[in-house]
């Protein structure tokens, strides 16, 4: 967020406000949306472990992972929550975790799309005129779905821990799935390489694996 604020601190305090509290939201909402839609479809696959550790619910506070959360807050990345769902404890190991893990993401581009629904309505109703507070609120609101597009297409990249690493292990017939497996680590050592890079290299090859996706996808949801 520090480098959100840098990014924005020329701006009227009442649109910096607005700003802050729509990434905020937005994170918030998108984290708990995400780690639930894990969780629910892991209780519908057969997983009893989201029902008996209380996850089933839209309650932030059961989701959040603390250290991830204040990591974000500080350098723009984090694990935000967990899910505790597991293949070997649903009745479909391989297709049951699929469906639990795509979930997450999924959830988030639903969560864009029922924002960017609001932010058309406002936009079509209300003549909007200079920083007033539906003007406010509608940054707030474009918050909520660029962020939580970003987190679609964040967690559908194909690199472990991420799940889309999980989406492509369920998805690829047994031999190829067995060298993806035991490439884990390494496809770890490359997201993190991106990762330190994208802080340091004259160019951010993980801001445009994600940017270039996501404005697409922001641009197709408020027109």
């Amino acid at each position: 967020m520090l480098f959100f604020l840098r990014d924005i601190g020329n701006y009227p305090p009442d649109v910096v406000i607005a700003y802050v509290i729509g990434l905020l939201l937005a994170v918030l909402i998108g984290m708990t949306v995400h780690e639930f839609a894990h969780n629910y479809v892991g209780d519908l696959m057969g997983d009893p472990n989201p029902r008996r550790l209380g996850k089933l619910t839209l309650n932030p506070m059961a989701h959040i992972y603390w250290p991830g959360f204040l990591m974000f807050v500080i350098i723009g990345f984090g694990i935000l929550g967990t899910a505790p769902i597991a293949a070997h404890r649903m009745r479909n190991p391989r297709y049951g975790y699929l469906a639990a893990v795509a979930a997450g993401p999924v959830s988030n581009l639903i969560v864009a799309i029922i924002a960017a629904i609001v932010f058309r309505i406002v936009v079509g109703v209300f003549d909007l005129q200079g920083t007033g507070i539906l003007s406010l609120l509608l940054i707030v609101i474009n918050q909520i779905i660029f962020w939580n597009l970003v987190l679609f297409v964040f967690n559908f990249l194909p690199f472990f821990p991420l799940d889309g690493w999980y989406i492509a292990l369920a998805l690829l017939p047994a031999r190829e799935a067995i060298w993806w497996e035991r490439n884990a680590q390494n496809s770890q050592f490359v997201f993190m390489a991106l990762l330190l890079l994208s802080f340091v290299a004259p160019i951010n090859i993980l801001s445009m694996l994600i940017g270039e996706p996501v404005n697409f996808l922001w641009r197709l949801l408020i027109g």
